[in-house]
């Protein structure tokens, strides 16, 4: 039996979560309901780092890693309903934050990344990108630093950037980082193991 990585029923469940959480920017977060967006960055961190310790223990070619993790990335980046403006506002951004991870885990996979610059030079590289609108150059740069962190370089201290997309792609290759650090069973996990976000 072919196994599932991510499914689009996790994904709605999260969906759905995020609905009933009724977040909102302009409140006091009492409630705790932007945490749930934390939760659903990690479980698709989680779910691509599965593939990746699956074709590094070789039972998947590094082709059917390329296509998993897309396939994981459609489910992600499909349209939804509206949520509410701040919900779509905080999914949209989790989502770009994602789409560092995605390409990251791709770029890893395939080798196709810089393993000699400083990670310090490329993080300033791609904000100068940014402030140039570059943002297909800032990007690549940010997803070599991702796949990087991936093969167990430490992401750098950034210090306080301005709210801008670099910043949203940051987070993402942070939260691979976190990951790594966390626990580890994600490297032993056959691929089917369910998590917070399917029991909605």
């Amino acid at each position: 039996m072919k196994e599932e990585f991510y499914t689009q029923t996790r994904w709605l469940n999260w969906i759905n979560k995020v609905k009933e959480s009724n977040f909102k920017l302009t409140e006091p977060d009492e409630k705790n309901s932007g945490a749930v967006f934390i939760y659903i960055m990690d479980d698709v961190v989680l779910a691509c780092l599965k593939v990746i310790a699956r074709c590094e223990r070789e039972i998947i070619t590094p082709e059917e890693a390329v296509t998993e993790i897309s396939a994981i990335k459609e489910i992600v980046f499909q349209e939804n309903e509206s949520l509410g403006e701040d919900a779509d506002l905080m999914l949209e951004s989790l989502k770009t934050s994602l789409a560092a991870v995605f390409v990251s885990c791709q770029r890893y996979i395939t080798g196709d990344f810089d393993r000699d610059s400083p990670l310090e030079e490329l993080v300033q590289e791609a904000v100068a990108s940014e402030q140039k609108e570059d943002l297909d150059k800032a990007f690549d740069l940010l997803s070599q630093i991702g796949s990087r962190v991936i093969g167990g370089e430490t992401l750098p201290e950034i210090g306080d950037l301005p709210y801008c997309m670099t910043a949203e792609l940051l987070d993402g290759i942070d939260a691979i980082s976190a990951a790594m650090l966390g626990d580890n069973s994600y490297k032993e996990d056959d691929g089917t193991g369910y998590s917070e976000g399917d029991e909605a």
